[in-house]
């Protein structure tokens, strides 16, 4: 009896698995999520104005903290910064290829005030996610590479880029075609959750 329960439940458990894959599949959204990967190889055909322009239109349909959306978006394309930012920033895969990068930056004159000032950097985060997930779904390539919280780097990209003291670099993201296949990789790990109480 006990057998015919312990294969019963496999079974459940496996139908369960299945289902649960099957509607990841089915759902462009859950798919999108679950597939996309940081791309640091491109190719150098360049992304159409029209698609930095929806990518910039997904990034700003983040949420922020109340709604204050203390972003603006550094669109570089011009071939002899391209340069230097990936001269500058080798970690930031500039000059593989990448014809855009965009640099995602907080602006304190919109940010909340005090303490609550910081959030800034969970509402640019929110939307350099929406960024990279448009930019997967339209079959383009790109990587989040840090510059904030290390001041020295946050400092000196806006030194390269010219930005105006309220303005703070959260991250580089070079943005292209895919010049490599990637796997995808499950990072799903059932210990790191927790219900109701640690």
């Amino acid at each position: 009896m006990r057998k015919i329960f312990t294969i019963a439940v496999a079974a459940f458990m496996l139908a369960s698995c299945n289902s649960n894959n099957k509607t990841m599949n089915d759902n462009q959204t859950l798919n999108t999520i679950m597939t996309r990967v940081s791309v640091r190889q491109f190719t150098t055909e360049k992304p159409s104005a029209e698609q930095i322009d929806i990518l910039l239109r997904a990034a700003m349909a983040a949420p922020s903290a109340v709604n204050k959306q203390p972003w603006a978006f550094l669109v570089v394309d011009d071939a002899d910064l391209l340069k230097k930012i990936g001269e500058q920033f080798p970690n930031s895969r500039v000059q593989n290829g990448a014809q855009v990068a965009i640099v995602p930056c907080g602006d304190l004159t919109k940010a909340l005030e005090g303490e609550a000032q910081d959030y800034w950097i969970q509402d640019v985060s929110a939307a350099v996610e929406n960024l990279l997930l448009a930019a997967h779904s339209m079959g383009l390539g790109a990587v989040w590479t840090g510059l904030t919280p290390i001041q020295a780097r946050a400092l000196e990209a806006a030194s390269l880029l010219g930005l105006p003291e309220n303005i703070i670099p959260l991250c580089i993201i070079p943005v292209g075609y895919p010049a490599e296949s990637l796997a995808v990789k499950d990072k799903y790990k059932e210990e790191n959750i927790h219900y109701n109480r640690w």
